[in-house]
């Protein structure tokens, strides 16, 4: 092993991000929260008297297979995160970083992203000016925020109606309808995204007005392609939710002398909203990260954060691309912990789950 692994300080830094990495992460993966609820559960949790020498081996053998794969998960975050506040423009620990040296870190790949705190060229200071002036990111960063709301909306109304339907026990060839919707998850992406591209680039053209030439290069065909991949996570929350849904509350609202709208509003929804919302934000996710579609789609003013960060790796390699990896995962752990609560509480709207 070389020298640079055996220093105090780049253990002491892998071993406090992997602290924080693990804590956080672990709230919205299963995996994550096997390993580290599962581990001190475990570990702390005595075998029965009558537990054989086989049974130890056995505990001790999952725990450690649980860290080694928690290790493999979370050991490419565990290099980007503390390499995106190096003060260098290396893809590398300095000696600075090793030795946990403060000049060694710092916050300029952050600051590249938005040019908050830099100064004008005309001298003054200025924040939203210097913002809105680093074109390439900022563009970015808006065309993805606007894709992954508009898909997202798109894809959460006709994924729960999609749902809705699928859950009624009449609905004719229920399993060949739900594998053809949530094909998208299994089908690989590249063939998905060449099918869309000639889908929306022939087969529409001069079909809707005012899009003449199809809907490739169009944000109305981004939208449409990101909400044909986030539909499927939508049907699945939606689906789980209504599987321990109670019909008859149903048959009694519509005794009751209430309309569809009425017993879907004041009945439904509110059960099903948890699994909603978590469908909701698992397309969110999946627009904000998706590339493949967009290399297919879009044309240069329409570039993604991920199309942005591809590109930047083949054409000009800058740690600023670090900084808003770093940026992106800590939004899907937000995003995956409100995930996790709207499980736990759609659990206990449906008993099945202590309040």
């Amino acid at each position: 092993m070389s020298d640079t692994f055996k220093a105090p300080g780049f253990l002491a830094l892998l071993g406090a991000t992997a602290l924080f990495l693990a804590f956080t992460q672990s709230i919205g993966g299963t995996i994550g929260f096997l390993i580290i609820f599962g581990i001190p559960y475990f570990a702390m949790k005595e075998l029965p008297p009558y537990a054989t020498t086989l049974d130890k081996v056995g505990k001790y053998a999952f725990l450690a297979l649980c860290t080694l794969i928690f290790i493999f998960l979370i050991m490419p975050i565990l290099i980007i995160v503390p390499l995106s506040f190096n003060a260098e423009p290396y893809f590398s620990f300095t000696e600075g970083m090793m030795t946990l040296d403060p000049a060694a870190y710092s916050l300029r790949w952050y600051q590249d992203i938005f040019r908050f705190g830099m100064t004008n060229p005309d001298g003054t200071e200025g924040w939203w000016s210097d913002m809105w002036n680093n074109a390439t990111w900022i563009r970015a960063v808006r065309n993805s925020f606007f894709l992954a709301i508009m898909s997202t909306i798109v894809a959460t109304v006709l994924g729960t109606l999609a749902a809705l339907g699928l859950s009624r026990p009449e609905m004719p060839f229920r399993s060949a309808i739900t594998s053809l919707l949530i094909s998208p998850m299994i089908v690989p992406l590249v063939i998905t995204a060449t099918g869309m591209f000639f889908f929306y680039g022939l087969t529409m053209k001069g079909v809707l007005p005012g899009y003449e030439n199809g809907l490739v290069n169009t944000y109305l065909g981004l939208t449409l392609a990101h909400a044909t991949l986030g539909v499927p996570f939508v049907i699945i929350t939606v689906t789980a939710t209504l599987s321990g849904f109670d019909r008859s509350l149903i048959r009694a609202s519509q005794g009751l002398g209430a309309n569809g709208w009425t017993t879907f509003t004041k009945v439904i929804m509110p059960l099903i909203l948890p699994g909603m919302i978590s469908g909701a934000l698992f397309a969110f996710i999946t627009s904000l990260d998706e590339v493949v579609a967009v290399i297919f789609m879009a044309d240069v003013s329409q570039r993604t954060i991920p199309r942005q960060m591809f590109s930047g790796l083949r054409e000009q390699i800058s740690p600023t691309i670090l900084a808003v990896a770093t940026i992106l995962v800590c939004m899907s752990i937000a995003l995956l912990t409100a995930v996790e609560l709207l499980r736990r509480r759609g659990e206990r709207l449906r008993g099945l789950s202590p309040g």
